[in-house]
């Protein structure tokens, strides 16, 4: 697809300016603040059976829900919390992805204490490759993404199969799978 410079970029994102704006700013690049690879893999399971425009379109909504993804707050959440979330709809109201935010928040914590939840996430991140040239060159998954998500439903995350742990790896960075006619790689 070609913006308005004649610039290619990647054919997923389509037209949405919402879509097409995350694919311009914040899509691939690398991110290893440790908060914000939390909020990143918490909507990235939220997505799980969804579309990523669903949950982008909702980000706001979560962010306020989840009081800013502060995984020190929600780590200490109950069931009066999930009750609030699965009436707001601003988010997305399943009681297990809900729960498994909760989990993962516990999770988080456990896994800064002992070295940081950044460098064990980037851990996985494969060697650098070339950019696919189109879509259908573009895996659903890798070794890389299936040991992330074996690693992290061990330490208790939930919604983080390695299709999900992939998306995650494009989204934070971890891969660069802008195509490469796709002018933001």
């Amino acid at each position: 697809m070609q913006n308005a410079n004649n610039s290619m970029r990647c054919p997923w994102c389509g037209t949405d300016p919402l879509y097409v704006a995350y694919h311009d700013t914040e899509w691939g690049r690398p991110e290893r603040d440790a908060a914000k690879l939390f909020e990143l893999l918490s909507l990235e399971s939220f997505q799980a059976g969804l579309s990523w425009i669903t949950i982008l379109r909702k980000r706001e909504g979560f962010r306020a829900a989840f009081h800013g993804f502060d995984p020190a707050l929600i780590a200490t959440w109950g069931e009066p919390e999930v009750t609030r979330l699965l009436q707001d709809p601003g988010i997305v109201r399943h009681r297990g992805k809900i729960e498994g935010t909760i989990r993962g928040a516990q999770a988080f914590l456990r896994i800064e204490a002992r070295g940081g939840f950044s460098p064990f996430l980037w851990s996985f991140a494969p060697p650098t490759r070339p950019r696919p040239a189109t879509l259908a060159q573009v895996p659903v998954q890798t070794r890389e993404s299936q040991a992330m998500s074996r690693a992290l439903k061990a330490e208790g995350f939930n919604f983080v199969g390695p299709t999900i742990t992939y998306a995650f790896m494009q989204a934070s960075g971890m891969v660069n799978d802008h195509i490469a006619p796709c002018a933001w790689g």
